[in-house]
């Protein structure tokens, strides 16, 4: 069986290497806190892996993550290096394991994916695979107030909006659009302008309607950055910033989101992590 040290090195190298907007947050936070969200991210990123496989294969794969993670926080661990700094999270820092189903369950509905009638139905989808990642992170960072919860249900919504927004061209790849089909015939947008090189107006004004819900969300879920315990604000301090930055820049670029995949720089990110960083001793 893996070693608890040697599970959460392991942890933090896959966040290391793959976690991009969440990883240059995670240094602003203690390394018990550090450690213990990179545990959270390895946990989601190989959910996200296990999409992967193909047909009915994926179900029997899925199922069996289920059971291996439920093992798990019982305590009997698998081989895999994953499970001892993941239960062991979890635990510390009381999440409730209903999240982690959530996680499985919306990641799976991709392999599955039937399409998006409404927003609401949306707003499931994201809930599943963004907001109880928020949740998750609350726990860790430490609150008091229950009005956090559905700030960070809101923050998580925000934020996987804004994923829906610029990866409308991937995501189409891959057999799928989010965007609701209600807010689709509003806007006279045909799947065929998903496919096309350049972005027409009418799938501008429609990204550009969601954006303003993403925008909206952010602002309802702001006070969340005060009612976390101060050593975590500046994590999610900048974890926000970067993520509405992201939004900021896909206007910017006019939702000329079909040719291109809009990101922000390392410079960029580089920038709010150092904000935030001297947030800390400011306050």
């Amino acid at each position: 069986m893996t070693s608890l040290e040697a599970s959460y090195a392991w942890c933090r190298q896959i966040a290391r290497n793959r976690a991009k907007n969440f990883y240059y947050s995670f240094l602003l936070l203690d390394k018990p806190r550090r450690d213990a969200l990179c545990a959270i991210y390895a946990f989601m990123r190989l959910c996200d892996d296990l999409s992967d496989e193909p047909g009915e294969r994926s179900d029997a794969v899925f199922d069996h993550w289920r059971s291996e993670m439920q093992e798990a926080l019982g305590g009997k661990f698998s081989t895999h290096q994953l499970w001892p700094a993941f239960a062991d999270t979890v635990h510390r820092y009381r999440i409730p394991e209903r999240y982690f189903h959530d996680m499985i369950d919306g990641v799976h509905s991709d392999l599955h994916f039937q399409p998006i009638e409404t927003f609401d139905q949306l707003y499931q989808y994201c809930y599943r695979v963004a907001s109880v990642v928020g949740l998750t992170i609350i726990h860790i960072l430490g609150f008091q107030s229950p009005q956090a919860l559905p700030l960070a249900e809101k923050c998580g919504v925000a934020f996987q909006l804004t994923n829906v927004i610029r990866d409308v061209r991937e995501d189409y790849e891959r057999g799928r659009i989010y965007l609701p089909l209600e807010d689709r015939r509003r806007y006279s947008v045909e799947e065929a302008m998903i496919a096309a090189a350049e972005t027409p107006p009418a799938l501008r004004n429609l990204l550009a309607f969601e954006a303003a819900r993403a925008r909206a969300l952010y602002r309802e879920s702001r006070p969340l950055l005060h009612l976390v315990d101060p050593p975590g604000r500046p994590m999610l301090g900048a974890l926000m910033e970067t993520y509405s930055s992201l939004l900021d820049r896909i206007e910017a670029c006019n939702y000329e989101v079909l040719r291109q995949r809009i990101e922000l720089s390392r410079a960029r990110k580089l920038l709010i992590l150092a904000k935030h960083a001297a947030s800390k001793w400011i306050e």
